[in-house]
Order: structure tokens, then C-alpha cells, then sequence
């Protein structure tokens, strides 16, 4: 394995769990642990912020100030710049070793633009505090930091496809059950950032009904304060309850279509692999999703939760691509 593909599997690992470490930054509310960027309160390491961190508590003792949160938004902020030199990398040898590779360096190059991205929501998650907009927007950029990584990484070190049985019929599923789980992690990001997790607390009825009373302007309205709706005002339970019922219900949709695709890999010859572990993870997200309205959503369940999608999103990503690439 050469310099290329090992920064490559290496950015692809780190992102993976840097979705999973964000996860659990962001549902232990430690996301807002340091009130400055790139630093934290100034300084470097959180050894050097202790004092200040200390100060903070003693000012605000229910603020979101605290030694462990300062450790957790830290520890993410050095993952994080770490990926942004694998992908810095990336991109220099995709550049300088374009006749290489087996493809343009336009995918390199587009990754480290959504690097540089994504840095920005991390920084605008400070100076804008949490604002749903915002904290979705960086799930979304995670995901497809993740997706990108995936392709390009079957793209440098993906076996040969010649001689696979004729899989252009199932392009358009592959599409299809990537699209509709896009989808569903963009809403579960948006259940996320506006605390909407709990808003339904039994399963499958919500509030003891199918259709329970819901607001749907002021849930789906994007650039407001969190907690908050366009005039001011507390967000009514009613719009968290259409948060959390849409992402349920749009779950019915990826079950469907993604069980359906699972089945047709099963059926097909080089594929039955990809098709069970589809399906195995399809079942570990539905069970996941109603485990944690069951159980209050404890927060390993929680940050397993966003690693299972970011898992079922990059099987998809790769059977996408021995799709378009079979013959």
C-alpha cells in the first residue's frame, strides 16, 4: 500500500470515529465547553485553561462551562485538525501524483474544500451558539467527509469488478436507499440540534396517537435560536413533537426501500455480502431508534445511534460504486 491510499484509510478510520466522538460532544452539551476558537480560553491545551475554566464555574455554576466538557470539545478540535492535515496531504499527492492515481485529483481537492468547511461551522458553532442551522450543517459535513472518503478510497484500492454479473438494474435502487438514508440523517441531525429526541416518549404511537398534533412552520423553520422560534418565543412542543414524528416516519420510507434493496443483493452473485450486512444494519438502527425512545436515550445508545447511520451511509457509498463500476 503506497503513501496515497494509507493517508486515505487513515483520513476514512479517523472520520469515522471523529463522528462518533462528535456525537457524544454534542449530546453531553459540550459543544459550547470552550467560548472562543481555535483555542479555549485562550490557550493551547486544557491544563493551561484549568484556571479559567475554574473561574468560569464559579461565575456561572450552571453555565456550559466545565473541566470535563473543556477535555471533550478539545479532544475533538485536535481529531478534527489532524484530519484536516491527512486531507492537506491527500490533496498535495493527488496534485503531484495525478498520472498515478486512477483518477483526477477533483475529489481530493473537493474534499479538502469541505475540510476547510467544516472548520468554518466549527468556528461559527461558537460565535453563533448552537443554532440548529449550524449544528446540522456540521453532521451533514461529517457525513460527507465521510462518503467522499469512502469512494475515493474503493476508487485507489477497490478490487478488480471484471467479469461481475450484470448489476445495471440495481443502480437505481443503489441510488434510491443511498438518497432516502441522506435524507434521514440530515432530519435525525435536525431532531439532534433542536433536542427533539424525547419529544415522542413511546413507541410505535406517539403521545398515544399515529398522527399526534404537530407544528410544522416553526419546526422546520432553519435560521432561528435554539429553543426558540422566529418572534421570540419558546418553540411550542407540538413543533418538537413534528421533528421527532417526521424522522420517524421517514424511517418507515428507509426501511422499505433500503430492506428492499438488502433483499435484491442477497439475490445477487458478489453482492449477497454487502446485501446481509445492509440488512444487519438496517435492523441495528430501527432497533437502536426505538431502544432509545423506550429507554429515555441514554447517551452510549445515543452516540451508537449516529455511528450506526454513519456506518449504514458509507456500505451504501461502496455498494454504490461497485455498482457504477460493474459491467
Amino acid at each position: 500500500m503506497n503513501l496515497y491510499r494509507k493517508l486515505i484509510l487513515a483520513a476514512l478510520l479517523l472520520t469515522l470515529g471523529l463522528v462518533a466522538l462528535g456525537a457524544h460532544v454534542r449530546l453531553s452539551d459540550a459543544g459550547l465547553g470552550c467560548p472562543d476558537w481555535p483555542a479555549c480560553y485562550g490557550k493551547i491545551t486544557p491544563l493551561h485553561a484549568g484556571g479559567h475554566v475554574s473561574e468560569a464555574l464559579a461565575q456561572s455554576p450552571a453555565g456550559p462551562a466545565g473541566h470535563a466538557r473543556v477535555w471533550k470539545e478539545t479532544v475533538h478540535r485536535y481529531f478534527a485538525g489532524l484530519l484536516g492535515l491527512l486531507v492537506l496531504g491527500i490533496a498535495v499527492l493527488a496534485i503531484k501524483r495525478r498520472h498515478e492515481t486512477r483518477g483526477t485529483p477533483l475529489l481530493p481537492i473537493a474534499l479538502l474544500a469541505l475540510i476547510v468547511f467544516q472548520a468554518l461551522l466549527g468556528m461559527w458553532t461558537v460565535t453563533e451558539p448552537l443554532k440548529p442551522f449550524i449544528a446540522t450543517g456540521r453532521l451533514i459535513g461529517g457525513m460527507a467527509t465521510l462518503a467522499l472518503l469512502a469512494w475515493l478510497w474503493q476508487r485507489e484500492s477497490g478490487p478488480s469488478l471484471a467479469g461481475m454479473a450484470d448489476v445495471r438494474p440495481l443502480r437505481a435502487w443503489g441510488v434510491l436507499a443511498l438518497a432516502v438514508v441522506a435524507i434521514q440523517i440530515v432530519l435525525g441531525g435536525w431532531v439532534g440540534a433542536n433536542h427533539a429526541a424525547l419529544a415522542c416518549t413511546d413507541f410505535p404511537l406517539c403521545h398515544g396517537e399515529w398522527v399526534p398534533e404537530m407544528h410544522f412552520g416553526p419546526a422546520f423553520t432553519l435560521h432561528r435560536e435554539p429553543g426558540l422560534d422566529l418572534s421570540g418565543g419558546l418553540l411550542p412542543p407540538q413543533a418538537l413533537t413534528a421533528i421527532h414524528w417526521t424522522h420517524r416516519l421517514w424511517a418507515v420510507a428507509v426501511l422499505v426501500l433500503v430492506g428492499a434493496m438488502a433483499v435484491k443483493l442477497m439475490r445477487q452473485r458478489g453482492l449477497c455480502v454487502f446485501g446481509a450486512l445492509l440488512g444487519l444494519l438496517l435492523a441495528a438502527q430501527i432497533g437502536m431508534g426505538a431502544a432509545g425512545v423506550r429507554s429515555s436515550l441514554p447517551l452510549a445508545l445515543a452516540v451508537a445511534h449516529n455511528l450506526g447511520a454513519s456506518l449504514l451511509l458509507l456500505t451504501l457509498v461502496v455498494i454504490n460504486f461497485r455498482l457504477f463500476r460493474m459491467r
